[in-house]
């Protein structure tokens, strides 16, 4: 069977593998399946009992009962006891012969370069007496495979959590002090780790370790910290006891480089291939859309997946903290904060923002709003620039609440220059961790007789049979007054027949299976360049 095969090449390559199952089978009388990819349906497993790889030499091993304990395990080459002080020497060694050469450019020339102290520090088989240095110190084969890695782990990767890092079914890593890692998984949700952090001070030394790779080094005079690793992913650090009382804590939220496709969110029911559609065609169309929802509901995601329907030939300016937003557009400015050093040559939002507002951009993408921006962001719309942005607000009505109250202020006539909000939720269902489009609502506008802005629910998510309902056809203020006005239809209604045909467009991708983010860029390019005759495929 060829999965056995796998599994059989793995542990070849990976004698810690082979000890670990044969210890596991010894406790708990059953075999793990091994697979190298997993599927969302695997949610539904009562009692999964699966292993999948990460890169060699790690693996990943879920294990437990659906509504009790579900652990992860990390599998990995650990240190035996009478191991440890060797493995101490030698990176004690290697470090100290590291500080005499220059620092390599890159992470890749650093990894070369630490391997290449290594190999002058270890020796296997024969020691050879060496005049004015310190003896090689032998290892055997399986310590020299060990010690390679760990040190390659400890010193260039993310040390204790590298595992993770690694994993891409992980959304969330997060540490108090220490206690197990706690993880949330795209698949089997909310589990415990086989990791933790043996003292302290080896916390703490990692802790500022990874400050530093973000430019935000901590201390005690500087306890919080947060910034986007060089793998992306986004940290944030509560340094010391007197911040953090049980402990230094750190949360890593897992960003992918290549984004989630509109097609597979279409097919995990994040959203309609309808609701897919009404916001191609806005943004197609110059209109400005924000994507709010409380933490982890998907919004970032969701903004990622849907840039695939901004015209390829748009100019596109992007203002982040930490840089999520990958559009994948030829001409793209991406700007990012600097919050670290002198007060004086600290950039916020609000001065990117006004930054890029002089470059004359067709969409502006702001990561989050969070404060006084969300006012220049609203400025930028009332000069005609289309804006898209995140924000965190469970409603249409409390965003509106939130955007007119302090800090921001924005006036409330200024609302309505934002045309659609989609709110998005996450929410455990038999066990497993889904996200919808709860609505699609769009900002009509500011009438005082109304008392406030007036709205138009056009989609709305039922939660009882779980699907996406169409409540804006014949009824669309954005698509008929907006849109269709702008396209020059004589009769609005017509707009409604090409929501539909995109539909089917996204519906066709999904049945054959494309999934690939750039792939659905030029399909979407394909049909705005040629129409249906311009397709790869029949609709």
């Amino acid at each position: 069977m060829e999965m056995d095969e796998t599994l059989d090449d793995a542990q070849k390559r990976n004698p810690h593998l082979s000890e670990y199952l044969a210890e596991f089978q010894k406790n708990k009388k059953s075999v793990p399946l091994f697979i190298t990819q997993l599927s969302r349906e695997m949610a539904l497993e009562k009692t999964p009992n699966v292993i999948y790889p990460v890169g060699d030499p790690i693996f990943i091993h879920i294990y437990g009962e659906m509504g009790k304990d579900i652990e992860y395990f990390v599998i990995e080459p650990r240190l035996k006891h009478d191991e440890i002080n060797k493995y101490s020497l030698i990176v004690e060694r290697v470090l100290e012969k590291g500080i005499k050469n220059k620092a390599p450019v890159s992470k890749e020339k650093l990894k070369e370069a630490l391997l290449s102290l290594f190999d002058e520090t270890v020796k296997t088989g024969t020691i050879e007496k060496r005049l004015f240095a310190p003896p090689a110190i032998p290892v055997t084969k399986e310590e020299y495979d060990k010690f390679s890695y760990l040190i390659v782990r400890d010193i260039i990767d993310a040390g204790p959590v590298e595992a993770t890092m690694r994993d891409p079914y992980l959304e969330d890593i997060h540490c108090i002090g220490l206690n197990p890692v706690s993880l949330v998984h795209k698949i089997f949700g909310n589990l415990n780790a086989n990791i933790r952090f043996d003292s302290k001070q080896s916390l703490d030394n990692w802790l500022r370790t990874m400050s530093e790779r973000i430019g935000r080094p901590i201390g005690d005079a500087n306890p919080i910290a947060g910034g986007t690793l060089p793998s992306g992913s986004r940290i944030a650090i509560a340094y010391s006891d007197d911040i953090s009382r049980r402990g230094s804590s750190f949360t890593i939220r897992k960003f992918t480089k290549t984004p989630l496709s509109i097609t597979q969110l279409i097919k995990w029911g994040t959203l309609s291939s309808e609701e897919a559609a009404y916001l191609w065609l806005c943004l197609e169309n110059g209109m400005s859309v924000f994507l709010c929802g409380e933490t982890a509901s998907g919004k970032t995601a969701a903004l990622n997946a849907t840039l695939v329907f901004i015209d390829q030939k748009a100019k596109i300016y992007s203002a982040e903290d930490a840089t999520e937003v990958t559009p994948p557009h030829d001409v793209w400015q991406q700007l990012a904060t600097k919050e670290e050093g002198a007060e004086e040559s600290q950039v916020h939002m609000f001065t990117l923002l006004k930054a890029a507002l002089r470059s004359r951009p067709n969409y502006i993408i702001v990561g989050e709003i969070r404060g006084v921006e969300g006012a220049v962001a609203f400025q930028a719309m009332q000069t005609g620039h289309a804006v898209m942005a995140t924000f965190h607000a469970s409603s249409v009505k409390r965003m509106i609440q939130r955007f007119i109250g302090n800090p921001i202020n924005v006036p409330v006539t200024f609302i309505d220059n934002l045309n659609v909000c989609v709110v998005l939720h996450s929410l455990y269902r038999n066990g497993m961790l889904i996200r919808r489009v709860a609505a699609m609502e769009e900002l009509e506008g500011y009438y005082e007789e109304a008392g406030g802005v007036v709205t138009r629910a056009v989609f709305q998510w039922n939660p009882s049979n779980d699907v996406h309902e169409f409540r804006g056809m014949n009824n669309s203020y954005i698509l008929e007054e907006k849109i269709a006005v702008r396209q020059g239809f004589r009769d609005k209604r017509k707009i409604y027949d090409e929501l539909a045909i995109r539909a089917r467009i996204l519906d066709a991708m999904v049945e054959r299976g494309i999934f690939d983010f750039m792939e659905t860029f030029e399909i979407v390019k394909a049909y705005r360049d040629g129409g249906l005759e311009g397709l790869p495929f029949p609709v």
